[in-house]
């Protein structure tokens, strides 16, 4: 599969490096420019490209960017994917880190205002992952210790293919409902940073309250 990551960071590394090491086709960008990724490329053999050029016929576009940066993506960077792209979206929303946003402060599923920023459906996973997780905790389908990921979106086919790809990864996943029930998964809910398995994240999915604990409000 054809896979573009925008955000080289934690998670976008090592996205790169568990997808390439699967046989995907994957290009990678950062704010830094493809010139700054080439010990990344040398490692995994994905193609370092400008953000601009991360979803040129991709099938899956991986935004991994602080919020406040979601904004500041290229124009039309989705206009060459391939048609139904899906596109995912792992961020967060940290007022220390991104500023006050007025929208999410006020309740709105911190995906929900990044779906508007870029003007395309989104599929949020992977947030309350930890990086090295994504490298070191993957288990094949029916192991005992297999950690689960929730996963909420709208589009039903495009959440098949997050969950379908995270399964590749060595993850079992939970429905988490829409996109407006993807404040479920957000910071300082239950299952972020949850290692448990699908019993667990359903459980935790279930016992979330929509009010932003103090630690993650402006």
């Amino acid at each position: 599969m054809k896979i573009g990551i925008i955000g080289a960071g934690n998670i976008g590394g090592n996205l790169t490096r568990r997808l390439t090491a699967l046989g995907h086709e994957v290009s990678v960008a950062n704010s830094r420019g493809p010139q700054t990724l080439t010990a990344l490329a040398e490692e995994t053999g994905a193609k370092p490209v400008t953000a601009s050029e991360a979803a040129k016929g991709a099938q899956v576009v991986v935004v991994t960017v602080p919020l406040k940066a979601v904004p500041d993506l290229p124009a039309g960077f989705l206009d060459g994917a391939a048609e139904g792209v899906t596109v995912i979206d792992t961020g967060n929303y940290y007022p220390q880190r991104d500023g006050r946003i007025a929208a999410i402060e006020d309740g709105l599923p911190e995906s929900r205002w990044t779906e508007q920023q870029i003007g395309h459906p989104v599929i949020k996973a992977f947030n309350g992952t930890y990086a090295q997780d994504i490298l070191d905790r993957g288990r094949p389908q029916g192991a005992p210790d297999r950690q689960a990921l929730p996963v909420a979106g709208d589009d039903p086919a495009a959440k098949q293919a997050v969950r379908d790809l995270i399964d590749e990864l060595g993850f079992d996943t939970v429905d988490g409902g829409g996109l407006d029930d993807s404040w479920r998964q957000q910071p300082g809910t239950p299952v972020y940073g949850n290692r448990g398995d699908a019993d667990a994240i359903t459980k935790g999915l279930a016992e979330a309250s929509p009010e932003r604990t103090a630690e993650f409000r402006a």
